[in-house]
């Protein structure tokens, strides 16, 4: 009789237990051979709505529909064991009510088999993640630049660089904290405001443009490696893939017009 080792999932609990300990490692991903491989490294895989821009060429996140969310969702999911999987919300699909955030969210849950959503949103969104988590869905908070609200921000603005706004900003992470989210990204905020927000909230904080002093940090996995054009400041480019992807589909082409390619090795006999 055989004996299959299941492979267990970090699950919002562990996530949540990881305040002030080892930085959480997380990192998004849209596909399913992509989220393999980050699957080996990070506590944390976020199926992020940017997968509208960086896979589909939208100008922005709000065009993100639920169908593309839950499609990718169930591919990451797919190609992960270990990591927790997290799956954006999409814009529209939470801000009417708590009706309506959980009905989304149930179907996510359901449909993709992740571990939990997240929403964005400060004190506002405070009662909609209390009625979601009060309800077993595990929900991640998203505070300081909310990228599905930049039309009314008025761009993708750094949030903070006045002082006085960082009450109102600090405020908004005790609540969604208070609400019940597991854990909060703060995005694009000065940096002693990132830290102050650390400092405040009992539930780890996942810097994207904050702090090294944050609980935990995220980027966009293709922008990290290298894959898109012109990226934030925040952003480190740890490999430069698209320069490489590049090289290699001029040298496949020149290989197919020269008739190097196909090769003797590459064709059935």
């Amino acid at each position: 009789m055989s004996v299959e080792t299941r492979i267990k999932r970090v699950t919002a609990p562990q996530i949540a237990d990881r305040k002030g300990g080892t930085p959480i490692v997380a990192l998004t991903a849209y596909t399913a051979p992509l989220a393999a491989m980050v699957d080996q490294h990070a506590d944390l895989i976020l199926v992020g709505d940017s997968l509208g821009m960086v896979v589909h060429g939208l100008p922005s996140t709000i065009g993100v529909t639920l169908e593309m969310m839950i499609l990718h969702g169930q591919a990451v999911v797919r190609g992960s064991q270990r990591a927790m999987v997290v799956v954006d919300m999409p814009f529209g699909s939470y801000e009417e009510s708590p009706q309506q955030a959980f009905r989304n969210a149930a179907r996510i849950m359901g449909e993709t088999g992740c571990g939990a959503v997240k929403l964005e949103g400060g004190s506002r969104m405070a009662p909609t993640i209390r009625f979601l988590t009060e309800r077993g869905i595990p929900v991640m908070g998203h505070v300081g630049l909310t990228p599905q609200t930049t039309h009314t921000l008025g761009g993708f603005k750094t949030q903070g660089r006045d002082a006085e706004s960082w009450p109102r900003h600090v405020q908004d992470a005790v609540d969604v904290a208070g609400a019940g989210a597991f854990a909060i990204v703060v995005e694009g905020v000065v940096e002693p405001l990132a830290d102050r927000i650390t400092e405040t909230v009992a539930v780890p904080t996942i810097g994207i443009g904050a702090s090294v002093r944050c609980d935990g940090q995220i980027l966009v996995l293709d922008d990290m490696l290298g894959l898109t054009g012109r990226v934030p400041r925040f952003v480190r480019r740890f490999a430069d893939l698209g320069a490489q992807a590049d090289g290699a589909i001029a040298d496949y082409a020149a290989a197919v017009r020269e008739r190097r390619f196909p090769g003797a090795d590459h064709v059935y006999r």
